[in-house]
């Protein structure tokens, strides 16, 4: 059986980007995208086809996206369709069987529409809720012709279940368990995500600016195209001394900071799942994340400490972990486990099964 994993684009490598990479390879499938600027960056020698280059402006970029998926015909090159993302599944209508791997409904469209809609300028707001209307109403049609949808934890699935009316089985991200190993715990806490507004990385910043005899290294970058670029360049400015902005590292290095830091540090809003704890978990680390989303699926008492989106409260967590960090190791290990990669593996082969 020959397959095919549709992925939006590899501009930013994040979550969405591994599961896409590790399902392709699970599968031996080739990868069907638009950019591909960055996939060299995940180390895998996968077949990549493009469908052509999406334009680096907001919503440009998105639109431009949804219409070569669902333009493209590749229904007699394969036997089996896996989406991945945001607007991949805009070609579920002309590729059956498939699997859509919903990570989240379009969260601009959906629950975060006012958050979005308020930063916006005045003369940006009306193009925003025209493009958001009309591609809502595009994104419903093109769930209609998934024929099953996974997702990646139960807070996603209730999002599927409110805004499709669909129901969803949760698949938990893959964690190459294997891959990761716990060198030190040095003097440094790690962030790792996306630089977008909504993983609240200020708040990181400013508790470390309130704890100036830590230090934390922020790992990730942003899409060209995304509308991340401006909250970027405002995290830039007047960084303290002991935070370092590392923008997007090759996956040896990061594999190396897990195995070097203190712990991981997670202040997202409402996260999908989100995999960076599991990984931090697999190499030993302790976590300190947000009571929030996926986190609350994953970090537990004895892995780490779950805060409000305070500096109040991330600040004493910080100081408690900091202290003894290595005594989280062995719950850690033991967590991640749980997320193995051989036990999605399994689960994928068992619901293409079912599909087919």
């Amino acid at each position: 059986m020959e397959f095919a994993v549709f992925h939006d684009y590899f501009g930013a490598i994040g979550g969405g980007e591994k599961v896409a990479v590790a399902i392709a390879e699970i599968l031996n499938a080739d990868i069907i995208t638009t950019d591909v600027e960055s996939i060299g960056k995940i180390g895998s020698r996968l077949n990549i086809k493009s469908l052509g280059k999406t334009p680096h402006v907001p919503p440009l970029k998105q639109i431009s996206a949804s219409h070569r998926f669902s333009s493209c015909d590749l229904s007699h090159d394969y036997d089996f369709f896996i989406f991945s993302g945001n607007w991949a599944h805009h070609a579920a209508g002309r590729h059956h069987p498939n699997i859509w791997y919903c990570h989240t409904p379009v969260r601009a469209f959906y629950d975060l529409y006012d958050t979005f809609l308020k930063r916006q300028s005045i003369l940006q707001r009306q193009a925003f809720f025209l493009w958001s209307s009309l591609y809502r109403r595009m994104d419903q049609r093109a769930v209609s012709h998934v024929d099953r949808i996974l997702t990646n934890s139960r807070n996603t699935q209730g999002r599927i279940q409110t805004y499709y009316q669909r129901d969803a089985d949760i698949l938990y991200p893959p964690i190459d368990t294997s891959n990761y190993s716990c060198k030190e715990y040095g003097e440094f806490w790690l962030s790792v995500n996306r630089l977008y507004p909504e993983k609240r990385i200020e708040l990181q910043i400013e508790s470390f600016r309130r704890l100036p005899d830590e230090h934390l290294c922020i790992v990730g970058g942003y899409a060209a195209g995304d509308h991340a670029e401006g909250y970027a360049a405002r995290l830039m400015k007047d960084l303290p001394p002991n935070v370092e902005l590392m923008g997007e590292v090759p996956e040896s290095r990061l594999l190396d900071l897990y195995s070097r830091c203190r712990g991981l540090i997670c202040t997202a809003v409402d996260e999908d799942f989100g995999m960076t704890p599991v990984e931090a978990m697999a190499a030993g680390k302790p976590v300190v994340a947000v009571d929030e989303g996926g986190f609350k699926e994953t970090v537990t008492n004895e892995t780490g400490i779950l805060v409000h989106a305070d500096i109040e409260t991330i600040i004493p967590a910080l100081k408690m972990v900091s202290e003894h960090p290595f005594t989280y190791r062995d719950a850690c290990l033991a967590r991640a486990m749980k997320f193995d990669r051989s036990i999605f593996e399994e689960q994928l082969w068992t619901v293409i099964h079912d599909v087919v």
